[in-house]
């Protein structure tokens, strides 16, 4: 889809205020729980430097409003570990300290349970195999799996199958996604299996013959699905359980696909030390499973403001889950490399000094930086080969 420009000037305004308020609510956990424990929070501000206003002090702590809006601040008096003082971040117990800084990581996660149960009563996209639904209140609609090409001589080929089949089912497990086709062919390698689909108006079963896995690990049936509508998952007194488990479901699956691209970097890297063939296809992967803020303002929001309310809060469920995610890594910087720096010290009974802690940080930041013009590049560049 060609979007127009002012679509695209749209889509990066709105998208700017969404992960602004996505980095607000994750700011606002840590300014919360860093007060219930303690510990003085001087200044929370809505974007960054340079002030433009002040709000004045809502309980001893000053709100700004500030000029470049990427999100905003949490500024706790004190600090660095090794703070001493009544009311500093150094001061508090470690038990304090964990959950200040996992209180962020606990607020995306929360509000991403909310949005998604909010979606759950309109119908939240089906796009992950198994995605959860509770049978007796599902209202929602399956999703639609057709058949984009038949690779000849194939299994497919030989039962039948033909471009622009709709599949409905294959060995019994009705199809509603893509994704789960190599999944069921995987289960079903080396057997004859019936595969049910739609043509002309008509439900036709033939039996097809899978091939034995390849080396991906799949079953061969030799065919490329393409998704033609997605499917919903619909509830109504079960909206907060399928929007929580949703949640986690998103939660598990950003992890897990996050150790996967980790993954695929350091052997593309270490493929091209070694000059392996299969360097190349991983780093491929590494670009594609990516998006810096090019891609997330200037792609995906457009397209989602286009698509509608609905595309543009499950959109902004995701990023929260993925903010909460990011933010466990253990790099300097982030949330999660704070909290894995001071219990690292704390285990080899050393002092995490404030020149230690700030030479750790800055060298994660600038790794951060560095990852993410390295990103936008990629999404420079893909966006002017289009």
């Amino acid at each position: 889809m060609v979007l127009a420009w002012w679509q695209i000037v749209l889509g990066v305004i709105v998208g700017l205020v969404i992960l602004t308020i996505l980095v607000i609510v994750h700011e606002l956990g840590h300014a919360v729980v860093a007060k219930r424990n303690g510990v003085d929070v001087e200044e929370f501000g809505i974007g960054f430097p340079p002030r433009a206003k002040e709000f004045g002090k809502v309980k001893g702590t000053l709100v700004t409003l500030n000029w470049l809006p990427l999100g905003g601040f949490c500024k706790m008096k004190g600090e660095n570990d090794d703070a001493t003082g009544k009311g500093t971040y150094g001061a508090a117990s470690l038990r304090a300290k964990a959950k200040i800084l996992l209180a962020g990581v606990t607020m995306n996660f929360l509000l991403a349970c909310l949005l998604f149960t909010v979606l759950a009563l309109f119908g939240i996209p089906r796009i992950m195999p198994g995605q959860f639904a509770i049978a007796s209140d599902d209202h929602g609609e399956r999703g639609a799996v057709g058949i984009y090409s038949v690779v000849k001589n194939s299994p497919a080929e030989r039962a039948g199958l033909k471009k622009g089949d709709r599949l409905v089912s294959v060995a019994g497990k009705s199809i509603g996604l893509s994704s789960e086709v190599p999944l069921l062919t995987k289960q079903n390698a080396g057997r004859q299996a019936d595969i049910v689909v739609i043509r002309d108006g008509k439900k036709r079963t033939v039996k097809a013959k899978i091939g034995d896995q390849d080396n991906s690990g799949r079953g061969r049936l030799g065919i490329q699905t393409t998704q033609l509508h997605a499917g919903t998952v619909r509830a109504t007194w079960s909206a907060p359980i399928v929007g929580v488990i949703t949640a986690g479901q998103f939660f598990r699956m950003t992890l897990s696909g996050l150790v996967g691209l980790i993954g695929n970097l350091f052997r593309g890297l270490w493929g091209l030390v070694v000059n392996s063939p299969a360097a190349q296809a991983e780093l491929a992967s590494v670009s594609d499973g990516v998006s810096g803020p090019v891609g997330i303002l200037g792609q995906i929001f457009p397209s989602a403001m286009v698509a509608g309310p609905i595309t543009l809060l499950y959109i902004s469920g995701v990023i929260s889950v993925s903010l909460a995610v990011m933010n466990l890594l253990p790099i300097p910087g982030l949330d999660g490399g704070r909290l894995y720096l001071t219990l690292w010290y704390r285990a080899r009974h050393q002092k995490l000094t404030k020149e230690r802690e700030e030479k750790i940080v800055g060298r994660g930041m600038a790794f951060l930086f560095g990852l993410i013009i390295l990103i936008t590049v990629v999404d420079l560049v893909k966006v002017f080969h289009k």
